[in-house]
């Protein structure tokens, strides 16, 4: 027996589920932006197959097995960098390396930005070299301190000296990142092919004989003797472990797994903010990210479960999911932890909460009753919904 259309009643998947199938839709895509890839990356890390030296892919590092300890004495005020490495791209930006400690999470930090070259020595510190990379090619970096102040070299040829900067053989302490931040992920990609920390100032001549020495023969021309803190030729081909030629003996290991040393969870907002580019950038993402939040689930919560103060719950509903999200973040090595996306997205939701009264006439003159009665828990020929308390 059929019945009359106008008096069968409209099928409940269509009338209740819609609104929920949206919700739960942009609830899903929100999720999966922040929680992505899931679980925990492949540490992209090889070795080269032609040459001494490794390749760094989009999130890999090498992490050192023990803690480096560098003894100090008054006569002891001096000491040397070197690597040599050449970037994926000049325009990428990340760590090449890094020392930590639980207490103090950069004690000394290089840093590609693209074209430029960044010596951090302490999470607010940082001195600036620009153009320093080549657009091809690899560029062999040397840093060498004493009383006297900090030099710095590309390829054997002094770029800038820094008197104001005394750096102590201290900074040299704590567990070593390579090829990446500790903290949070800023990974860096390209290949490197040497690495050497020194107790002791190099000469203009002696920076000179080592960058001809690693480029011809793939190692210093200084004895490897207790003034070397470490000295890594990256001529191992194959296996887990990168060995310390130097007395020191700490080694460095090639995780099966990416993981972040000493990661952050929940940095403050105070900790994050930074007048850059990149960082606004994030912050204008975050925002426009959870305006349809606010917007469908407040339709939701007015038409459809009748809430008597919509908007204030959506927005405590945007900071509940943005809350869990940066939660999990801090157990997902490839995403970063910090409360200054909570009240980014918090101010999102409420935007879109907000943006509901003035769409809702729009939608109720533009969509056709059908669609209404689908949307709206009211009669087909009711055009009109009056808005509910914040």
């Amino acid at each position: 027996m059929r019945c009359c259309p106008n008096s069968c009643p409209e099928p409940k998947l269509l009338k209740d589920g819609l609104p929920t199938l949206i919700c739960s839709a942009v609830l899903c895509i929100i999720l999966s932006l922040g929680l992505w890839p899931f679980h925990r990356a492949e540490n992209d890390v090889t070795w080269l197959e032609s040459r001494n030296g490794l390749r760094f892919g989009r999130h890999g590092s090498l992490i050192s097995l023990t803690n480096f300890s560098v003894p100090t004495s008054p006569s002891q005020s001096s000491f040397a960098i070197e690597i040599w490495a050449q970037p994926k791209r000049v325009w990428d930006k990340g760590t090449l390396f890094a020392f930590t400690t639980q207490e103090d999470l950069f004690h000394l930090a290089l840093y590609q930005d693209q074209t430029a070259l960044e010596l951090l020595t302490s999470r607010t510190e940082r001195f600036h070299f620009d153009d320093f990379f080549p657009r091809k090619g690899p560029v062999f970096i040397t840093i060498t301190s004493s009383q006297q102040g900090t030099a710095v070299y590309a390829n054997g040829r002094l770029v800038k000296t820094l008197p104001q900067l005394h750096l102590s053989p201290e900074a040299l302490h704590g567990q070593l990142v390579v090829g990446d931040s500790p903290g949070q992920t800023d990974s860096w990609a390209g290949q490197m092919y040497a690495l050497a920390f020194y107790r002791q100032e190099l000469t203009s001549a002696q920076v000179q004989q080592n960058y001809t020495a690693w480029t011809h023969s793939g190692r210093p021309a200084v004895p490897i003797d207790d003034r070397a803190l470490a000295v890594y030729l990256f001529n191992e081909y194959s296996g887990r472990v990168v060995h310390n030629l130097a007395p020191s003996g700490v080694d460095l290991e090639i995780p099966k797994t990416y993981r972040v040393v000493n990661q952050i969870f929940l940095e403050p907002v105070w900790s994050e903010f930074s007048m850059s580019r990149s960082y606004w950038s994030a912050v204008l993402k975050n925002v426009v990210g959870f305006i349809p939040f606010g917007f469908c689930f407040c339709s939701y919560l007015y038409t459809t479960l009748r809430v008597k103060r919509p908007r204030l719950t959506t927005v405590l509903l945007g900071t509940i999911v943005s809350l869990t999200i940066e939660v999990l973040q801090a157990y997902i090595p490839t995403r970063d932890s910090g409360t200054s996306d909570i009240f980014t997205n918090t101010f999102g939701t409420c935007i879109g909460a907000m943006s509901y009264d003035l769409a809702q006439p729009i939608l109720v003159r533009l969509l056709p009753e059908p669609i209404l009665a689908l949307l709206y828990r009211q009669p087909q020929n009711s055009r009109a919904a009056q808005p509910r308390s914040f």
